[in-house]
């Protein structure tokens, strides 16, 4: 009776290490750091390459550095250089060509456009948008390519035809704002948070096909300066001033949030990318006050698909019935 007794001691040790280990679990996992730490730079993958073009960092000032990076291999490649040094600019992707559009330079808003062909390693000039914008967001619908919002403060939609080479006016997003984010889900652009003067919580969503906005049922929280992506069919918001180091998720369906582990250090005005369903978040600033003497230039990588689950016990071959019926005749 006693060695049984010990025997299921043991047993329950090593179940409890088990589930101690399950929670424990790691999600978050270090990858090769960017050569040059940024902020204020904008990613876009094509062929899974994550492209890290133009910011701003401590190092170089305000910059047009290209660099790519291969998660097959870990590893950071320098690229032709953006032609037009900026900051807090966008990039969106059509047909394999990342269009490189707005931001700053260390005196003003640009409305430039410059798109790259990561086949060639060139640029090419393009028409600009018809307003100047800063800390603005993209997105693409369609092969259509939206620019919304930003600084100077502004509401204004434009669409880019990168066939047409030409941008058309669309209708103003309810909220003037900058320093917000937006992605496409289901042929709509959803909008998230941003400042104003202060942070905001709201969300609104575009319909390209009937040019309305529609206003969505706000975040549980104020945040800007975060980056959000697109995964499994839900959204993921990382980071950001108020939101640190947090990552939440949005279900666009059922609009409800859900707060999944936080990432490893606390990160504003930084990018993330999607390949092969892992997020990779990259650079950003961890000071309060989004100051360049911090950029960081740090990058890390979710899997969501590894997040701790419940644990379970095997038992394939009926050992612990066995074990449990010792000791019920034992007694």
């Amino acid at each position: 009776m006693r060695k049984v007794i010990w025997l299921l001691v043991c047993i329950l040790f090593i179940v409890t290490i088990n589930f101690a280990s399950l929670a424990l679990a790691d999600e978050w996992v270090k990858k090769a750091s960017m050569s040059i730490p940024r902020m204020w730079f904008s990613t876009s993958v094509v062929n899974g390459i994550i492209y890290a073009i133009g910011g701003i960092g401590s190092q170089t000032g305000v910059t047009n550095l290209v660099e790519a990076y291969d998660p097959g291999i870990d590893k950071w490649t320098r690229k032709a250089d953006m032609p037009t040094v900026r900051e807090g600019l966008s990039t969106e992707i059509v047909n394999g060509i990342i269009y490189a559009i707005g931001g700053e330079n260390s005196s003003s808003q640009l409305a430039t456009v410059e798109a790259y062909d990561p086949a060639t390693d060139t640029w090419t000039k393009k028409a600009d948008m018809q307003s100047n914008r800063w800390t603005f967001a993209t997105s693409v619908v369609d092969g259509i390519i939206y620019a919304i919002g930003g600084w100077p403060l502004s509401s204004a939609v434009e669409a880019y035809d990168p066939f047409a080479n030409r941008w058309t006016k669309k209708a103003n997003m309810p909220t003037a704002r900058y320093l917000f984010s937006a992605c496409e889900f289901n042929d709509m652009i959803y909008t998230f948070g941003g400042w104003t003067g202060s942070s905001l919580s709201v969300i609104e969503v575009y319909d390209p096909r009937t040019d309305k906005w529609t206003k969505k049922k706000d975040m549980p929280f104020f945040t800007e300066g975060f980056s959000v992506n697109v995964l499994n069919g839900q959204i993921y918001l990382m980071g950001g001033m108020g939101t640190d180091s947090v990552v939440w998720v949005y279900d666009p369906v059922m609009e409800t949030w859900t707060k999944k582990s936080d990432m490893p250090i606390a990160r504003d005005y930084h990018s993330t990318s999607v390949v092969n369903g892992i997020l990779y978040v990259m650079g950003g600033t961890n000071d309060a006050s989004g100051n360049t003497s911090y950029p960081e230039g740090i990058v890390d990588a979710y899997d969501p698909n590894k997040a701790p689950k419940r644990p379970q016990i095997e038992d394939t071959k009926g050992k612990l019935a066995t074990l449990w019926g010792k000791v019920k005749t034992s007694d």
